[in-house]
């Protein structure tokens, strides 16, 4: 789907930023859904993450939530998602990639993210990610200004011009303690991972605990320049 397939014109969608850039989160997802029927919650089981989940099934039991699995997340990410279905019964949808790790590594080499972590995203995020949008309209993630520089622009509302779609971010303006006040008022079942020094949590092989002072996304990829996985950057 494309951007001119959803008959929105970038300004509108501007103008839509514009007049929710101060409305909660809530009121985000509401207008998300009573415009758009195709539209789905790219979630990743982190703090934001499981947060707006919660948010979403009390507002639209049905929504689409899909998750990526790589094959490689930790296991206290698969401990994370069973709970959550447990708690929400989400109408939850897993994504996986081509490749398995087995054929992977006999096309690539073993151990691809620690030579080629770019590679490895696209194969076992990127690609399942077209995969999960291409019958989409729109799509909502948990994505917050403050997470890092490559996100400190985003809009609540704005054009995901790689994927062609609308794109919603109701916790853009979000702080971390906003998030963590949301978890803990309503007893939102979390990764315990978080706990442990990880802010942001991706595949095993690519994640560490950071040290105090440190940015949030720090350990993701450490040792090499990149701190996106390519799904929205």
């Amino acid at each position: 789907m494309s951007l001119e397939q959803t008959q929105i014109a970038p300004e509108t969608v501007k103008e839509w930023n514009v007049e929710y850039e101060r409305k909660t989160p809530q009121e985000i997802l509401q207008f998300a859904f009573s415009k758009f029927e195709r539209i789905a919650f790219a979630c990743s089981f982190g703090a934001e993450d499981v947060a707006l989940v919660d948010m979403i099934v009390k507002i639209k039991p049905d929504a689409q939530i899909f998750y990526l699995d790589t094959d490689v997340l930790f296991p206290e990410t698969y401990d994370v998602i069973q709970k959550i279905v447990d708690r929400y019964h989400p109408n939850l949808i897993q994504y996986r990639p081509a490749l398995t790790l087995e054929e992977q590594a006999a096309q690539f080499g073993d151990e691809l993210w620690a030579k080629d972590p770019n590679a490895c995203c696209n194969i076992r995020k990127v690609e399942p990610l077209t995969k999960a949008l291409s019958n989409l309209d729109a799509w909502i993630t948990g994505i917050r200004r403050e997470q890092a520089p490559t996100r400190a622009n985003a809009g609540v509302i704005e054009i995901d011009a790689k994927f062609g779609l609308i794109k919603f971010n109701p916790l853009a303006l979000w702080t971390n303690d906003d998030v963590w006040a949301y978890i803990k008022e309503h007893q939102v079942p979390y990764n315990v991972l978080h706990d442990q020094g990880y802010p942001s949590i991706g595949c095993k092989h690519c994640t560490r605990a950071v040290k105090p002072g440190e940015d949030p996304r720090a350990g993701r990829w450490s040792g090499f320049a990149k701190t996106e996985c390519g799904l929205h950057k």
